[in-house]
């Protein structure tokens, strides 16, 4: 074996290296937005609405003015007169009278009228941060209050309160998919009927890092250094926004990011104000948000409601799928918010299974709450919890096993390339081989013993299953690489994807590794600065799929660049020159010089290739994942016993990263299941889950740890790499396979039948007890008809 070969056998791709990223990291020496500190830095603070709904009559600001400290105070006015624009909106989306997708302006500071607690009214900056807060308390915003409504449900109903002239019914936009008539006949001729009516409630992203911006002027260029999955799209908001900026002197940069999850894609109002600020004032001007401002202003995810039915015949073939769902996308919504709900989640509803026929029907709702966004999974979730919980219901109205019905309607091996009824393609897929290891993993025919055990104990025990697929990678095709090969054989890789806590950066190492055969520790990565490095970012799950194809491609490339350069140096015909071991030599001679000196003697002492490669689709990792719960009947408390997944994620790059993206997923899954969300009064549009002392994450304690596998003998076939995304498969297969295993303990051990079903997420304590000794399962999702 030679030294490459070995080194790529040690750290290359499928082998499980320590991330690279984690030595400083857990030594403190991570370097956050808010570390960074320039001299004759600023602060800054937003005054935020306390009104969900209201006319602005006036801004008393006298006293912020003369607070000690500050140095200037800015209202929505001031920015309008100034010409700064709103956030645009892509007419990508139609409402149902065939007009453009309906949204009022996102302004950077509201102008005229508020619509959410926690709309950014006044910006203040001062000397220090204290003295920003300080000011900001003696703020005094007048409001003409206007009527409320934080429910997509009642927003759709007559005499429901306006939220925007431009969409007196407040409906944003709204997309049908499928055959309506088709569904109905279906539906019509079905043996089997079930019907369900879901809540995916609204839950807070929560990274470790709240957002963060500091801004200033570097050279006559604005610069912003701030915590962003996609750095190249908050450039090109700011360019929109702000006169007199261009791509050309406007440069945003990004550190070490503490978590993302979807909420730091784009850009937010208060990147765009603290950016004003900084040019107006030509200062260093940095606002770094409290915990309370991620979960007033930060975009939420999911907020449907649905109605849900299925059509199956005698033998438990689904014949159609119908769904009616009313997305809540707050006050404000973006063309992502009506996307991830009308189009991105509609893609996977039909899943791993073959079924024929949809009528879709899904309405994106204005309502006076923050605005909705992405967040792990992005209407995957949403959708594969529909479908999954409808087939559970039709295996308990048949009186069949749930892995048996979903055996009997999966998209066999042969049927590749399929097409679902939303005209989406699924290059490779084995799902019944996966479906085969996941009940194996799990011991599925060994449960009656572990329920008999749970019994004698006082508990309720239940399963639940998903089988699934998602679609990742889609929302971009193409990425650009560079590759430097310096003079002291360091070999630098840029990317404008985006580190944010993944461990991307190691999964690029160790295909670096496979290439140039070096050592680990010759290779950077280097990412998060738009005057390098330009492209979509990280999201969807992307990151490896697009840009590791297109690092493997780059890396390819250059070695093919050495090749050239080296047969010029050693007077040697391209045809005859090897590279192996970090250097290149002619073939059956001594002749050879290394990659290092290779660069040194280029007239730049260097070895530089940029790249830009595409991916030939999306990918579809799928996984079968099955839980156990237990219940306590006395307090409805409710704990996952066992958790098992196999999943199909291609071939593997970084062993280690991926499962902990699986099970880290999938705890995020069980918390939308058990205990998150958000809250707001009904009446007022007060946020009541403010803080994680009224939101609720998952605890260490509520789950005794996970049993995971992998199946690599499905590669996919629309990248080089063979790789299929994987950030967001755990969250997306463990939501459904805990409350459909709660459903089935309130179900068979509980005794509540098929009444169980009507349970609606998060399953606290409080919800489960009241089913259980109530009945009480909550208000009907939908009152009247919509």
């Amino acid at each position: 074996m030679s030294t490459a070969e070995g080194i790529a056998a040690r750290y290359g791709s499928g082998q499980s290296l320590r991330r690279i990223e984690d030595p400083a990291l857990v030594q403190g020496q991570g370097r956050f937005t808010d570390d960074h500190v320039l001299p004759g830095q600023l602060y800054l603070a937003f005054v935020r609405s306390t009104s969900a709904h209201g006319r602005i009559t006036g801004i008393e600001l006298d006293a912020a003015r003369a607070t000690p400290g500050v140095v200037a105070v800015y209202t929505g006015a001031d920015l309008v007169a100034a010409g700064v624009k709103p956030i645009p909106t892509a007419p990508a989306f139609k409402r149902p009278d065939g007009a453009p997708m309906a949204a009022p302006p996102k302004r950077p500071l509201a102008h005229e009228t508020v619509r959410y607690v926690g709309e950014p009214v006044v910006a203040i900056v001062a000397d220090s941060r204290a003295a920003a807060r300080a000011a900001a308390d003696a703020v005094f915003v007048q409001t003409e209050d206007l009527p409320v409504n934080v429910d997509p449900v009642r927003a759709l109903m007559p005499g429901a309160p306006v939220l925007w002239e431009g969409a007196p019914d407040n409906i944003c936009a709204e997309m049908r998919h499928g055959d309506a008539a088709a569904a109905e006949a279906a539906f019509a001729r079905a043996a089997h009927r079930v019907s369900l009516e879901l809540v995916n409630q609204r839950l807070a992203p929560a990274p470790m890092e709240p957002r963060s911006v500091l801004a200033w002027l570097d050279g006559g260029k604005l610069t912003v250094r701030m915590s962003s999955q996609m750095p190249t799209g908050v450039r090109t908001g700011l360019v929109d926004a702000i006169p007199g900026l261009t791509t050309d002197n406007t440069r945003v940069v990004v550190g070490d990011v503490g978590g993302g999850f979807g909420m730091k894609t784009g850009i937010y109002p208060e990147d765009i104000a603290v950016a004003w600020c900084a040019l107006q004032l030509k200062r260093p001007i940095k606002w770094q948000a409290e915990r309370l401002e991620d979960f007033t202003s930060a975009v939420h995810g999911r907020d449907v409601v649905s109605r849900a039915e299925m059509a199956l015949d005698a033998s438990g073939k689904v014949l159609a799928l119908r769904v009616r769902s009313l997305a809540n996308v707050g006050a404000y919504p973006g063309t992502t918010s009506a996307a991830i709900q009308l189009l991105i989640g509609p893609w996977v509803s039909t899943s791993i299974y073959d079924i024929p026929t949809i009528d879709f029907r899904f309405t994106a709702v204005l309502t006076h709450c923050a605005p909705t966004g992405a967040y792990r999974g992005a209407g995957r979730p949403e959708a594969i919890y529909i479908t999954e919980r409808l087939m559970d219901a039709a295996a308990r109205e048949m009186k069949v096993d749930g892995s048996e019905l979903r055996r009997r309607n999966m998209i066999r091996p042969e049927q590749m390339p399929y097409t679902n009824a939303m005209g989406q393609v699924y290059d490779s897929g084995r799902f019944e081989q996966i479906l085969d290891q996941g009940l194996q993993l799990a011991d599925w025919h060994g449960y009656a013993a572990r329920q008999a055990e749970s019994k004698a104990r006082g508990r309720l025990r239940g399963r639940g299953i998903a089988t699934f697929l998602e679609w990742t990678g889609g929302n971009a095709l193409e990425e650009r690489v560079s590759v430097n090969v310096t003079a002291d054989g360091i070999i630098e890789i840029g990317s404008a994807t985006q580190a944010m806590g993944q461990g991307i950066a190691t999964s690029y190492v160790q295909l670096a590794v496979d290439v140039f055969g070096v050592p680990p520790e010759r290779v950077r990565i280097l990412q998060g600065d738009t005057d390098r490095y330009n492209g979509f970012g990280s999201a969807g799950s992307r990151s490896l799929f697009t840009g590791g194809t297109s690092l493997r491609i780059a890396a390819e490339r250059t070695v093919d660049k050495g090749k050239e350069l080296a047969a010029e140096a050693l007077e040697a015909p391209v045809a005859d020159i090897e590279y192996r071991e970090g250097r290149f030599a002619v073939a059956g001679t001594d002749l050879g010089i290394d990659l290092a000196a290779l660069a040194a003697k280029q007239p730049e002492q260097r070895i530089f290739v940029d790249s830009t490669a595409k991916v030939g689709g999306p990918t579809w990792p799928n996984g079968c994942h099955v839980c156990e719960v237990e219940v306590d009947p006395a307090t409805g408390a409710v704990e996952v016993v066992a958790y098992a997944s196999v999943n199909d994620i291609g071939r593997i790059v970084s062993p280690v990263i991926v499962r902990g993206q699986i099970e880290g997923g999938a705890v995020q899954g069980i918390g939308q299941a058990l205990c998150e969300r958000v809250a707001y009064d009904r009446d007022t549009g007060q946020l009541l889950s403010a803080s994680f002392m009224d939101y609720a994450l998952p605890h260490a304690d509520g789950f005794r740890g996970f049993k995971t596998a992998f199946d690599t003998r499905i590669p996919c076939l629309t990248n080089a790499l063979g790789v299929k995304g994987v950030g967001e498969l755990g969250t997306i297969g463990a939501t459904p396979a805990v409350v459909n295993a709660v459903v089935d303990a309130l179900a068979t051990s509980g005794g509540l039948g098929r009444d169980a079903e009507k349970v609606q997420m998060p399953l606290t304590s409080e919800v489960i007890w009241r089913a259980l000794n109530r009945r009480d399962f909550g208000p009907p999702v939908f009152p009247q008809p919509v």
